[in-house]
């Protein structure tokens, strides 16, 4: 498996064992992870850490330089608040772990001029279908249903 997909797999575990919402994330720069982070909306009782805010705000503040020769790492598509920061920052590349359970607007993504790879990593997809098995009313929340 790719050692960056799973650092974002550790940090949706490290979610999970706190009590949140299974998504991990981690930015790479040049082989090297320079931010990681995990969905928090429920530890931190905020409306804004999805896994990739989490990482995002993890790395800092970095130049725009910086951000345009990274990728992001992501166990779950990014949602269209996620995708919306990948954009604005000008990551130029997203590895996705799994898009079955749930997908974000890649198409909307890659028309914009962004590499989406989507993995369809069967842990990926188990920790997200067990998830939403045992909290389906959390999980709603966190998408926005």
């Amino acid at each position: 498996m790719d050692p960056f997909l799973q650092a974002a797999i550790d940090e949706a575990r490290k979610g999970l064992a706190a009590g949140g919402i299974p998504i991990g994330s981690v930015l790479v720069l040049e082989g090297q992870i320079i931010g990681r982070g995990h969905n928090q909306r429920v530890q931190k009782g905020s409306v804004i850490h999805h896994a990739e805010m989490n990482c995002l705000e993890n790395a800092g503040r970095l130049k725009a330089s910086v951000y345009q020769r990274c990728t992001i790492y992501s166990t779950l598509s990014p949602c269209p608040m996620c995708s919306g920061a990948i954009l604005l920052y000008g990551i130029p590349r997203v590895v996705v772990g799994e898009n079955k359970t749930f997908q974000g607007p890649e198409t909307y993504v890659r028309a914009q001029g962004v590499e989406v790879s989507i993995l369809q990593e069967p842990e990926c997809i188990r920790l997200m279908e067990n998830f939403i098995q045992k909290n389906p009313q959390l999980w709603n929340e966190d998408i926005g249903e």
